[in-house]
């Protein structure tokens, strides 16, 4: 097939759903050249997603049509396909990496399984020759000691991790076309440099084509080719990447440019309390057991931090996949077994049980890191922002239904969305969702566990805005975990850096980003500030022989 033929062209795209009023996706036109990598651009619930995955067919067609368009794969019409022909098309000459992994992995299949069946399926490779290509796989994508790693599930792998195995599983076949949808949300700074450099010189290296969907304009600019900006399901830009962010023609492209997080929170007072305080912290997880149950030996994902949070404080906890960063958030909830003294107020919490520790559930809320995973997908968002009030008793029926609409405002979203249910919502919707659960309880602390993370920038700074001016309101306390430094730069008021379960480093948030003392610090910071630098280098793979 001669390359003067894009490898995909997708020609007056839309898609209408059977419970939507309009069409969700109006009129999209855009090719994929062989050898390229276009970036699809936008907002949550621009259409983006909807877009990508109508090309390999994976929308429920029993809920929705294609009123007008082609999308042809070098000649052959993908929207008249039968399913036979998809199905030797997906997963060998187009492969997906999804946005959340732990829905996309199988909880009841190792590693090992999940990436062997591709290999069965597409290249009939099992056995031996199988598991050596696994490993191969895993080490790409910098999964360490992978070998380790084939007997483990999903729920033992970090959020990060869970991304890369999904990596490792589309790069499998070396595919035609790589669908990355958001493909570095859950990854670290230091760790998402490394998937993108090591995507791209991969598609440099056999000709592959990526269609990288991200809210990261950074990512963007060091690494499309061309850009596609959608709005409310249309295509209002596209063009070659450097002419598009030196020289954005409509004032959308404009808006998405200036969105990158800034400023600084509003300072602590003096005299603030401190609402928490933890000192010498530990969470043990056993390894293996002996013949009566007892544990072989124990793994130390938060090894004795201290650390204090006053009202109105913000202390931002960052670090790799895999620091501790995450546990330390669950350990100071209760949520998992710890070891230490945690006081709140005065009131030490470490010796309550669960029935003695559930009033300070209200003071303390979490934002988890995955929204579609902690959302019932059998509760409407009314029931679920509203399942808090009910368990502490708060108000009547009309003051829960206020609270629940106030909460919806506070972030964002439509109050008339109550009555939809989590499916029904892009990925940012979702995420503010679960903020809004956390937000109708009125806290005194929220730990926030990566919760920008599936938010393109212009929601990341309402976000920021939102944060900060709930936490001027009613002197909110945040914990906030996040691998973006830019966002936490913009929130944080001290900051901890995270090594192996251990701090390896803390101060003043201003004083750790400008003058970093740890290499581990200094480290990432390079990482996520890479993007900034000048395009033009071409990017290194930091795995030999890519």
């Amino acid at each position: 097939m001669s390359d003067a033929l894009p490898l995909i062209d997708i020609q007056d795209l839309s898609i209408r759903f059977h419970n939507a009023p309009t069409e969700a996706v109006r009129k999209v036109s855009f090719s994929i050249p062989h050898n390229q990598i276009v970036s699809l651009v936008g907002e949550s619930g621009s259409g983006k997603s909807v877009t990508a995955l109508s090309i390999l067919r994976l929308l429920d067609e029993r809920a929705m049509t294609y009123p007008s368009g082609r999308i042809l794969l070098e000649d052959e019409d993908l929207l008249r396909a039968n399913e036979k022909r998809l199905r030797q098309i997906r997963g060998a000459r187009i492969s997906v990496v999804f946005q959340e992994p732990m829905t996309s992995l199988n909880p009841l299949h190792t590693v090992e399984k999940q990436i062997g069946e591709i290999l069965s399926v597409h290249k009939g490779i099992t056995g031996a020759a199988a598991r050596e290509r696994i490993i191969d796989l895993l080490t790409l994508v910098g999964i360490p000691e992978p070998a380790s790693r084939l007997k483990s599930y999903p729920h033992q792998l970090s959020g990060g991790q869970k991304q890369r195995i999904m990596i490792a599983m589309a790069l499998a076949n070396e595919p035609d076309l790589l669908i990355a949808d958001e493909p570095t949300t859950a990854l670290d700074v230091t760790v998402q440099k490394q998937v993108l450099e090591l995507l791209k010189n991969l598609q440099s290296r056999f000709g592959m084509s990526i269609l990288l969907i991200t809210h990261d304009l950074s990512i963007v600019r060091r690494y499309a080719d061309a850009v596609v900006v959608m709005q409310s399901g249309e295509v209002v830009e596209q063009g070659e990447c450097h002419a598009l962010f030196e020289n954005p023609q409509h004032p959308y492209t404009q808006k998405l440019l200036a969105a990158e997080p800034s400023g600084a929170p509003k300072p602590v007072e003096d005299d603030a309390e401190t609402l928490l305080s933890v000192t010498d912290l530990s969470v043990r997880f056993p390894v293996g057991k002996r013949l009566f149950g007892q544990a072989r030996d124990y793994f130390v994902a938060v090894d004795h931090i201290s650390l204090a949070l006053r009202r109105g404080e913000t202390l931002g906890i960052v670090g790799e996949s895999g620091s501790g960063k995450t546990t330390l958030g669950l350990a100071l909830l209760k949520l998992i077994r710890s070891e230490g003294a945690v006081t709140f107020r005065d009131q030490r919490l470490d010796g309550l049980d669960q029935k003695q520790f559930r009033p300070f559930r209200r003071a303390l809320q979490i934002v988890f890191q995955d929204p579609y995973g902690s959302l019932s997908p059998r509760m409407s968002i009314a029931e679920i922002i509203g399942e808090g009030l009910g368990i502490h008793r708060i108000g009547t029926p009309a003051e829960r239904e206020q609270r629940i609409i106030q909460a919806l405002e506070d972030v964002g979203l439509d109050p008339e969305t109550r009555h939809r249910y989590p499916h029904e919502f892009s990925g940012g919707q979702r995420q503010r969702v679960a903020l809004a659960r956390a937000l109708v309880l009125q806290p005194d602390i929220i730990i926030l566990d990566e919760p920008t993370s599936a938010l393109d920038r212009t929601v990341q700074a309402q976000m920021i805005r939102l944060l900060r001016e709930l936490q001027r309101k009613y002197q909110l306390s945040f914990l906030f975990i996040s691998h973006d430094l830019s966002v936490v730069r913009a929130l944080s008021h001290r900051l901890i850096v995270m090594r192996q379960g251990r701090v390896v480093e803390e101060g003043e948030a201003s004083q750790v980003f400008d003058s970093p003392r740890h290499p581990y610090t200094r480290e990432l910071m390079d990482a996520a500030f890479f993007y900034q630098k000048d395009n033009t280098e071409t990017p290194r793979s930091p795995i030999p022989g890519f």
